[in-house]
């Protein structure tokens, strides 16, 4: 596939409700050769959903940095159990003890681009390469570094293609599909977590505050990477 052709499969795609780029994912490649990433916030549960009323064949996977909210565990028990999904649990070559002997302790707070990196970004490298493309729950309206957004990319930092189903949806449009599928929603959200990322670098923000601003609230800092492309 080449770059134009991807170019042009993307605007073609700019009218597409999400199951229907979900569908042409599904089309362009095998679906054991996509892998839905899941950090369980609001855009991510929906995506579970919706491609578990596709396909069972879409590997689900998720990073857990061991510096997760409870909630967050709890919420990837309770989607396994609701859709019978068996996730793939990417954990970091080393553990948080041995990050701490060779990095020092609470690395997030002295570098937290080095910790995010170690923690998601390696990782998620390592678990892609086994995939042709992926999915992602990013909208454009979440930050302005995902403003321009595609809805179906070539990936140049993993190397592989790269599916935004909820690239063009607001806020609102998530949660109208959550509460009208009765999705499973991590309760953070309710207590004014609009973006959920690791305990230690993630704090509530008032209303009305941009949704993000709670993700490294201490530093000049809104991705950890992942979403290089954005």
């Amino acid at each position: 596939m080449s770059t134009v052709t991807v170019e042009e499969e993307d605007q073609k795609l700019e009218d597409a409700t999400p199951q229907e780029i979900i569908e042409f994912a599904i089309g362009r490649f095998e679906p054991s050769k996509i892998a839905l990433a899941c950090s369980f916030g609001a855009e991510d549960v929906a995506l579970v959903d919706m491609v578990s009323k596709i396909t069972d064949e879409i590997q689900v996977f998720s990073l857990d940095t061991g510096f997760l909210f409870w909630e967050t565990e709890e919420t990837q028990r309770r989607l396994s159990d609701r859709y019978n999904l068996s996730f793939e649990v990417v954990h970091p070559e080393l553990s948080i003890m041995a990050q701490a002997e060779k990095h020092g302790r609470q690395l997030y707070l002295s570098d937290p681009g080095a910790c995010c990196n170690l923690n998601k970004v390696v990782p998620l490298e390592q678990t892609l390469a086994k995939y042709d493309a992926w999915i992602t729950g990013i909208r454009r309206d979440q930050a302005p570094t995902r403003a321009n957004s595609p809805n179906f990319t070539w990936d140049e930092r993993f190397g592989l293609y790269k599916f935004n189903p909820l690239v063009r949806w607001t806020e609102d449009e998530v949660w109208d599909y959550i509460q009208a599928n009765d999705v499973i929603y991590n309760p953070l959200h309710d207590r004014g977590y609009p973006s959920i990322g690791c305990a230690p670098c993630t704090k509530a923000v008032a209303p009305g505050e941009d949704p993000r601003s709670g993700r490294w609230a201490a530093f000049e800092k809104t991705e950890c990477g992942l979403h290089a492309d954005s």
